[in-house]
């Protein structure tokens, strides 16, 4: 299993599609995170990039984000990636905690302006 974040600074990206990298963990029958691999952010709005076949073609199942918008949750969807929304905080913790079963999708999305940015960033 692999887990894919939205990360800027090591810390989980509020807003998906301008994140600097995503952090992929990769995680074993055991639940536990055994490597991690750092994949470029491509220009753009993630919704519209190649970053979800992309990850999907890498193996990535799930998103763990702080906030994107609908768009960007069909795209994953369409290529085989669930979405959990509302997360925060330093990436390695939030996927552990993802992984000990206590992080839920807030099911908030991002709703966007013209310049395809989340409402209050």
């Amino acid at each position: 299993m692999k887990i894919a974040l939205p990360t800027r600074g090591g810390q989980i990206d509020d807003h998906f599609g301008h994140c600097e990298s995503y952090m992929v963990f990769t995680v074993d029958g055991d639940r536990k995170i055994v490597g991690m691999e750092k994949v470029d952010s491509p220009e753009g709005c993630g919704c519209k990039s190649n970053i979800a076949p992309q990850l999907s073609a890498m193996g990535v199942t799930v998103m763990l984000a702080g906030n994107m918008g609908q768009g960007a949750v069909n795209v994953l969807s369409r290529n085989g990636i669930s979405v959990v929304r509302g997360c925060s905080g330093e990436v390695r913790a939030v996927a552990e905690a993802y992984l000990a079963g206590t992080l839920s999708d807030s099911g908030e999305t991002c709703h966007h302006h013209d310049d395809h940015q989340c409402s209050g960033h």
